[in-house]
């Protein structure tokens, strides 16, 4: 017998603390329990349906309830469920690990598994900043400090805290942070006083280059999220910036590491970002649609030269002292085998870059509302930003209540999207039907007309 819906709404307003949410308003509104699901859709507890335009955040691939997923997790827990990476290995993590350093960009190639981006990040970090101090302790002393953009996401825990850039999230734990070196970000939208895209481009470039060639003897490695920066709002970069901070980071001696954690396994249009621009980052972060949205896995990537420099005799301590209960989970691992294997088959890939280009044309009807500023896309990552004024650029202030209802409406109307700040995301699903997509931009469409045309009427 299934709990009824008011009790398990009592339950979870009573005792769950949900991400990111301001738990008053929380409590005070109707939420959405999630049931089921079943292909592109998500069913609440009262049995509504809603097109899942979140691929829930940004993770699942092939969509829910995939029967060949779901074969291949029955499969291996009939098996073993978990063993330990400590000291012992296991075959589906062995696997993968193969399989990651065949389809990662260049000679990547030794794997290193977590739980989740922001741990990948943090292992990244770690990695780097080791990686220095194995090669030699007194010649490298000093290079202790990260560069990272502006408006920077990187994850929650204090190491990818550190170095993020985003004020609203990352202030109040200031105290607890290590230092980074801010770099301009280039978010044309806002930065037309420097010009087009390709000036834009270049002075943050400019501005890099200056920071590496006074700093680099400080500086273990530039960290970026290539081609967008999801959590800042789907910020674009231009054409040649990913290549552009890899050839100063090989100037300037200093390790690059690329975080693909949301941009990763066929999102953008390529099974992985750098890809797009011929990049070999020394670091990789892989996360989120790495297991197809089933389970959580993450992995940071590197090459021989980093990897050989923690060899060595166990009195030398070159040994990356880093690990977590659940590295190279058996589950996790076959479900990420399984989701590439499905990627591969189906020539995802290339079903993601005809669906992009097709629905960018429908995605320009939005430019019709006054109150859009900016469409963003790369690949099937879209970014909204929301305005009073398309002249003056000015956003709406939280207490006028415009995003949160935009996104309000589009529950009503039964799809599931959120919000970055001003920004409205569209991250579908990456096997959505041509169809599906069209109902996502038409419901947001609606739902953003109705939010400004409320504010009009009050």
């Amino acid at each position: 017998m299934s709990t009824p819906s008011t009790e398990l709404e009592q339950w979870d307003k009573e005792y769950v603390w949900h991400p990111f949410t301001q738990m008053k308003t929380y409590r005070e509104s109707k939420p959405l329990i999630i049931e089921s699901g079943k292909g592109s859709y998500l069913y609440d507890t009262e049995g509504n349906r809603y097109l899942d335009g979140y691929a829930s955040l940004w993770v699942n691939v092939h969509g829910h309830s995939e029967p060949e997923l779901n074969r291949a997790l029955i499969e291996q827990v009939e098996k073993v469920a978990h063993s330990t990476l400590l000291g012992s290995a296991n075959v589906p993590s062995i696997l993968l690990a193969k399989k990651l350093a065949e389809i990662t960009p260049g000679n990547l190639s030794n794997v290193f598994y977590s739980d989740t981006g922001a741990a990948a990040v943090e292992i990244a970090l770690k990695i780097a900043y080791q990686y220095w101090k194995n090669l030699d302790s007194e010649k490298y002393a000093s290079k202790n400090k990260f560069v990272s953009m502006n408006e920077a996401y990187h994850g929650d825990t204090v190491g990818a805290v550190s170095v993020g850039g985003m004020d609203l999230f990352h202030r109040i734990f200031r105290p607890l942070l290590f230092e980074r070196i801010p770099s301009p970000s280039p978010y044309s939208y806002r930065m037309t006083d420097l010009g087009n895209e390709k000036a834009v481009k270049d002075y943050c470039l400019t501005e890099l280059e200056s920071l590496l060639k006074s700093h680099s003897e400080e500086i273990a490695g530039v960290i970026m999220e290539p081609l967008v920066q999801g959590a800042a709002g789907i910020l674009t970069h231009p054409e040649g910036f990913l290549k552009g901070v890899e050839q100063l980071c090989r100037k300037y001696d200093v390790l690059l590491i690329c975080d693909e954690v949301a941009v990763g396994f066929g999102r953008t249009g390529t099974l992985f970002a750098c890809e797009q621009e011929d990049v070999v980052p020394d670091l990789m972060c892989m996360g989120k649609g790495i297991t197809g949205g089933y389970m959580p896995l993450a992995a940071t990537i590197t090459h021989d030269r980093i990897f050989n420099a923690f060899l060595g005799e166990q009195d030398e301590h070159k040994t990356f002292y880093h690990g977590h209960t659940y590295t190279g989970n058996q589950l996790a691992c076959s479900l990420a085998l399984k989701n590439i294997e499905l990627i591969e088959q189906r020539n995802l890939v290339a079903d993601i870059q005809r669906k992009a280009e097709k629905i960018s044309a429908k995605l320009d009807t939005l430019y019709e509302l006054p109150n859009v500023g900016e469409v963003r896309q790369r690949g099937l990552m879209i970014g909204i930003e929301i305005v009073k004024d398309r002249t003056t650029k000015e956003t709406f202030s939280v207490q006028e209540g415009v995003i949160s209802r935009i996104i309000q409406n589009a529950r009503e109307h039964r799809l599931i999207i959120r919000e970055l700040g001003s920004v409205i995301t569209m991250m579908p699903i990456l096997s959505m039907t041509d169809e599906e997509l069209h109902t996502m931009v038409d419901i947001t469409y609606r739902s953003i007309q109705e939010a400004c045309e409320s504010l009009a009427v009050r």
